[in-house]
């Protein structure tokens, strides 16, 4: 009887350790999409800088106009509290980084009156644009081939992808990524 517990325990945690494996794989980037070190001239980076985007108050604002400087677009909603949370901490970066030829960009896969409401709530010092279901396709022609928020992306002035970050983003990172620039 033992012996059979002992087998069924570790036939278990071989699944387990099988799924979690899977689950890792599956949200690291494969190759799709745009990747680290792509060059402005990648297909997925030229859609995204020929995009224009709506400010939550239906102002276009055209993804050209923020060529030939860093740049770092955060993908977040309303309704994600991971998003929510890094906001004020990609704010700060904005603000300490803006002397510096730094630009930060909210692409929000959220509603509009959502989104007016909650920077009515908590103003943000960089813009914010409404990216809709737009958005997760957007996010994984980056390389968030999990679609899920929040995803981060840094670009180089000349327009590269820099670097991604699938999840909530940490002061770490953000003081990494100003050393980019």
């Amino acid at each position: 009887m033992k012996r059979r517990q002992l087998i069924y325990a570790g036939t278990a945690a071989a699944a387990a350790l099988a799924g979690a494996g899977l689950a890792w794989w599956q949200i690291q980037p494969h190759g799709a999409g745009a990747s680290p070190g792509a060059a402005a001239s990648d297909p997925a980076l030229q859609a995204f800088w020929q995009q224009s985007f709506d400010t939550p108050d239906g102002v276009p604002l055209p993804m050209a106009g923020f060529a030939g400087k860093p740049l770092l677009v955060n993908f977040w909603a309303t309704w994600c509290p991971p998003c929510v949370e890094e906001l004020p901490l990609i704010d700060r970066f904005h603000t300490d980084n803006r002397a510096r030829n730094w630009q930060v960009l909210g692409l929000a896969v959220d509603q509009p009156s959502a989104v007016r409401a909650w920077l009515q709530r908590k103003p943000l010092g960089f813009p914010v644009v409404m990216a809709g279901l737009q958005g997760t396709e957007l996010s994984k022609s980056l390389g968030n081939l999990a679609g899920g928020l929040p995803f981060t992306v840094v670009f180089g002035a000349s327009g590269q992808l820099l670097h991604r970050k699938s999840g909530q983003v940490s002061a770490n990172d953000l003081a990494q990524w100003s050393q980019l620039g």
